[in-house]
């Protein structure tokens, strides 16, 4: 895969420079900080329709209010969704078909980190449920929506999942496939790692599902890279492994700018039109661990995904 000439330094309203996204509908999971909330920036400053799909309706109302400050033409909505919740991810999926509107791009952005062990409403380990089941029956319960869009519409749909360099630091096996509710084996960072990489997995298997189909929809995964945000609580910052901030390179401290550009790239540019299944990172393509291209995992991840969203 050639290089597409940007890097670890560019930020996302450089990649996405004289790209024009009129008539393109985005959704963007977790835009009330960090990098979602450049992300939907950058989206609307080029013309995208951004639907931000956020638990905390207050703050995304006041993002939308930096955004249209900013970029007076902005189409920028807001609406409710906790993807730990599988009544309110079918709601929000419900609500968004309600409006009639089309959707060429669903970016899986949102995320939390190294919580205690909790399970979720729906009695899952909690950062499996929110960064990848939530997203998984987001993604699945959208598809048909997308899939309308690409034929009606022409145009290339693109899912994108945010993973993370942390996915390499993961449990021994990749995935806990029979011990992911089990407390007595719970470690915070490889549960983290273990979201990530179902991300990854999950954007493989999706890419090789729509390809079998032949749905002009690509599915990707990225590292956006290691970035100072408020998705990491204070008294946690002395708890990470060597390990892990290591694989997250301690030494490239991005900008949120600099952040948001791979998603903003793999989301708009035309260098990315029909590529599909790959691992991004600093905008370009690049390899993720072992577990990350293992197939089998992936089809074993998506069996499981389907069972515990009951589809």
């Amino acid at each position: 895969m050639c290089s597409s000439g940007f890097s670890a330094s560019s930020t996302a309203e450089e990649v996405t420079h004289g790209i024009d996204g009129v008539g393109l509908t985005a959704i963007v999971t977790g835009t009330t900080r960090g990098i979602g909330v450049e992300t939907a920036r950058v989206l609307a400053l080029r013309g995208v329709h951004v639907i931000m799909a956020v638990r905390n309706m207050n703050a995304a109302k006041d993002v939308k209010e930096a955004i249209l400050k900013e970029i007076p033409t902005a189409k920028v909505d807001a609406m409710e969704l906790d993807l730990s919740s599988m009544e309110s991810v079918r709601k929000f999926v419900s609500d968004f078909n309600s409006s009639g509107l089309p959707l060429n791009i669903l970016i899986n952005n949102a995320a939390i980190l190294a919580t205690p062990f909790t399970l979720s409403k729906d009695n899952i380990e909690l950062q499996f449920a929110t960064n990848h089941i939530g997203h998984f029956l987001l993604t699945n319960l959208l598809l048909d929506t997308m899939k309308k869009t690409a034929y009606e519409s022409k145009k290339e749909g693109r899912i994108i999942n945010i993973s993370s360099d942390g996915h390499r630091y993961t449990y021994p096996e990749g995935i806990q496939f029979d011990t992911n509710n089990d407390k007595s084996s719970y470690n915070m960072w490889f549960a983290y790692g273990q979201s990530k990489l179902a991300n990854i997995l999950h954007a493989n298997e999706l890419a090789t599902r729509l390809k079998e189909e032949g749905i002009d929809i690509t599915a990707n995964s990225l590292h956006p890279g290691a970035i100072v945000t408020n998705i990491l609580d204070p008294h946690l910052v002395d708890s990470i492994p060597a390990e892990l901030i290591n694989s997250l390179g301690k030494y490239e401290i991005k900008t949120l700018q600099q952040g948001a550009a791979t998603t903003c790239y793999v989301a708009l540019h035309p260098q990315v039109r029909g590529i599909s299944g790959q691992y991004f990172s600093d905008c370009n393509v690049c390899n993720p661990s072992t577990h990350g291209t293992d197939t089998f995992m992936a089809k074993k991840l998506w069996d499981l995904s389907m069972k515990l969203t009951h589809q």
